[in-house]
């Protein structure tokens, strides 16, 4: 039973060892409200919102830039970018990263109805990847209190852009993640 017990020990020591230096498996994202949180939408929607954030997730685990870009809304802006130059921004993010996670928590869901519904969701989080230089982990990105804005456009919630609180210069050039 001691030899049992010593070989359960080891084994979990050298899974943790080899998560802490990005051997592991790729960690998934936890989209989640936070407690309190303002949420003035029905609850189909707020699994539609925190559905389009997974399917995102997925596809940058998965490095799968087509699927990703599909998220984006036909109209998307970030200041001066447009949904062309997030795809570069991800494709050359892609090149330089592995094990990519993020984490979410959303603190405010406001959908304004009309033809096109638009949600503002206000969130706090996280972008973490592995160096393929250096196979050490980096905080890519962090974020309080930042706007998503997305639109529902084709039977689906895209995302159309964030709020003017993110920040301006990130590890990956002149402005944040696009997504994040």
């Amino acid at each position: 039973m001691k030899t049992r017990n010593t070989i359960v020990v080891v084994i979990l020591l050298v899974g943790i060892t080899l998560w802490v230096q990005g051997s592991g498996p790729p960690a998934w994202a936890k989209h989640r409200l936070g407690r309190g949180a303002d949420i003035q939408v029905d609850a189909q929607t707020v699994r539609e919102i925190e559905g389009a954030f997974n399917q995102a997730e997925e596809a940058i685990n998965t490095m799968n830039l087509e699927r990703l870009m599909e998220l984006y809304s036909k109209n998307y802006r970030f200041g001066r970018l447009t949904k062309d130059d997030c795809r570069i921004t991800w494709k050359n993010f892609f090149a330089q990263y592995h094990r990519i996670s993020t984490s979410h928590s959303f603190s405010r869901i406001v959908v304004q109805p009309g033809k096109h519904p638009t949600a503002e969701v206000m969130c706090t989080g996280s972008l973490w990847a592995t160096s393929n230089e250096s196979n050490l982990r980096v905080n890519l990105a962090s974020w309080l209190g930042n706007f998503h804005y997305l639109i529902y456009e084709q039977g689906k919630w895209r995302i159309l852009g964030q709020g003017l609180s993110a920040p301006k210069t990130s590890q990956l050039g002149g402005a944040p993640p696009p997504l994040f």
